[in-house]
């Protein structure tokens, strides 16, 4: 129990750094280095680094080590393309299984999401709001397809929340509609309102790796 908890901690530290910019992308993370600053040993150190490398944070190296993911516009374009072409059918299906019980959890995620201001917590929101659409697909193969892209989407998706941009309300705002439809059972409007969402999301990360990218005074 003692080895999750500082496993447990040390995923949270760094996700949250990341999210935040704190730690910015390209920096190479030190498991010893870690492991000291944060009091405890290499071990659960090397363990949140996987975690983090499957979240889609970091790039692991076996001679390099761990690098912080950078921001890429190609990356993005091809994760939000991918998205654009999937969420509609996943929406579609999702209306058609989904359960009572589902439809409390992505409410009750959302009234935490309302309340949230802490970058990394209400991206983490953001996730644990679309898993419940995707989990009700109740298509496996789909549903890791777009986990995973979800979770790629995650360092760009706060990268909208630090640039300045209202996201955060207009995000929840839009959560609140698609709820909605899904209640009524209202497939089509599911289907464009998820569409509308994925699109501008993009929109707004575009903008946000433009800001990054382009060089001070340019």
């Amino acid at each position: 129990m003692e080895r999750r908890t500082a496993h447990q901690l040390v995923l949270e530290t760094l996700r949250r750094a990341i999210l935040t910019g704190r730690i910015p992308g390209g920096t190479r993370l030190v498991q010893a280095d870690l492991a000291e600053q944060l009091k405890v040993s290499t071990t659960p150190v090397r363990e949140a680094l996987r975690d983090l490398a499957t979240e889609g944070l970091i790039k692991l190296d076996a001679h390099r080590g761990a690098e912080v993911k950078s921001l890429s516009r190609d990356e993005v374009s091809e994760i939000y393309r991918l998205r654009r072409i999937l969420e509609p059918e996943a929406m579609r299906l999702a209306v058609e299984h989904i359960t009572d019980e589902e439809l409390a959890t992505a409410a009750a995620i959302c009234a935490r999401a309302d309340d949230e201001r802490d970058t990394a917590a209400w991206v983490e929101l953001n996730q644990r709001f679309h898993n419940v659409f995707i989990t009700a697909t109740r298509s496996p193969r789909l549903a890791v397809i777009l986990q995973g892209l979800h979770d790629a989407a995650g360092m760009y998706v706060a990268a909208t929340l630090t640039q300045g941009a209202d996201r955060r309300s207009e995000a929840n705002r839009e959560h609140r509609e698609l709820l909605d439809a899904v209640r009524r059972r209202d497939v089509q409007a599911a289907m464009e309102l998820q569409l509308a969402h994925v699109k501008r999301t993009m929109e707004l990360i575009e903008r946000a790796v433009g800001d990054i990218e382009r060089p001070p005074g340019a």
